[in-house]
C-alpha cells in the first residue's frame, strides 16, 4: 500500500521513489491525476538530474483543443516495493502521477486537509 495525502490545494500527494541513470535513489512527491491516462510526468530539470534515457517523442490534445508535441524518457520506479520500468512524459509542470500507474490498483481519498490518500493493489485474477 502507497499512503500519500491532501494539501490545503486540495491536491492528493504520493511519495514516489525513482531511480537514476547510476542507481541513486530520488524521492519525489506527485500529485493524483485522475484526468491525466499516462504514468507519470517530471518537469525537464528532473529528467536531466535523474539521467533519464530519452525514448520517443509524442503528441497530445489539452483539454483546451490545442495540441503540444512532449518527449517521453524511462525511469525506474519503485512500486508497491518493486522495481518498476515506466514511461515519464517531459512536461513543465509539477510531478503528475496518471491513471497509466494507477492501473490495476484501488485509490481512496479522504479529500479534507491533510485527509489520507492510499493506493492498494488488486488482486486481479
Amino acid at each position: 500500500m502507497i499512503k500519500g495525502r491532501v494539501n490545503a490545494h486540495r491536491e492528493a500527494l504520493v511519495p514516489l521513489h525513482l531511480r537514476g541513470s547510476k542507481g541513486e535513489e530520488h524521492a519525489i512527491e506527485a500529485v493524483i491525476d485522475t484526468g491525466y491516462n499516462g504514468f507519470l510526468t517530471l518537469p525537464q530539470t528532473l529528467i536531466e538530474l535523474l539521467g533519464l534515457p530519452y525514448l520517443r517523442s509524442s503528441r497530445a490534445i489539452l483539454g483546451d483543443g490545442s495540441s503540444i508535441e512532449f518527449d517521453i524518457h524511462e525511469a525506474t520506479a519503485i512500486w508497491n516495493g518493486r522495481l518498476r520500468r515506466i514511461p515519464v512524459d517531459a512536461a513543465d509542470v509539477n510531478p503528475l502521477l496518471g491513471m497509466g500507474l494507477l492501473y490495476g490498483h484501488e485509490l481512496s481519498i479522504e479529500v479534507i486537509e491533510d485527509g489520507n490518500a492510499l493506493i492498494r493493489a488488486l488482486q486481479i485474477a
